[in-house]
C-alpha cells in the first residue's frame, strides 16, 4: 500500500512539475504566415494582431489554470495523506503528540509552499510571457 501512494504522489509531482513548465510553450502565439502579411492591410493586420493577442492571452490563462489546479490537487492529497499518518501516529503513540504534530506542521507548510510557488508562476506565465 505504501509503494502504492508513493508511485502515485509522485506521478502526480511529476504531472505538476511537467504542465508548470509545459503550458507556458503552448500559450506562445502563432506565427503569422508572411503571404498573408504583405496581402493585408494596415487595419487588418492591427485586427488580426488584436486577435492573436486575445488567443494568445487566452492560452496563457488556461495553461496556468491547469497548473495551478494539478498543483493544488497535488497538494491536497498529499496534505490529506500526511494528516492522517500522523493521526494514526499519535493515536499508536500519545506521548509523542507534540513532536508528530510540530512535524506535520513543518511539512505542512512546505506543501502549502510549494502550491504557492505554482500559484506565483502562473501569475507570471499571464502577466510577463
Amino acid at each position: 500500500m505504501k509503494k502504492t501512494m508513493k508511485r502515485i504522489l509522485i506521478g502526480l509531482c511529476t504531472a505538476v512539475l511537467i504542465c508548470m513548465t509545459a503550458f507556458p510553450v503552448f500559450a506562445a502565439a502563432p506565427a503569422a504566415d508572411a503571404d498573408a502579411d504583405k496581402a493585408a492591410s494596415s487595419t487588418v493586420e492591427t485586427q488580426a494582431d488584436n486577435q492573436n493577442e486575445d488567443s494568445s492571452k487566452g492560452d496563457k490563462a488556461i495553461g496556468a489554470a491547469i497548473a495551478v489546479g494539478l498543483a493544488a490537487a497535488a497538494g491536497a492529497i498529499g496534505m490529506g495523506i500526511a494528516v492522517g499518518k500522523s493521526t494514526e501516529g499519535i493515536s499508536r503513540q500519545p506521548e509523542a503528540e507534540g513532536k508528530i504534530r510540530t512535524t506535520l506542521m513543518l511539512g505542512l507548510v512546505f506543501i502549502e509552499t510549494a502550491i504557492i510557488y505554482a500559484l506565483i508562476i502562473a501569475i507570471l506565465v499571464i502577466f510577463v510571457l
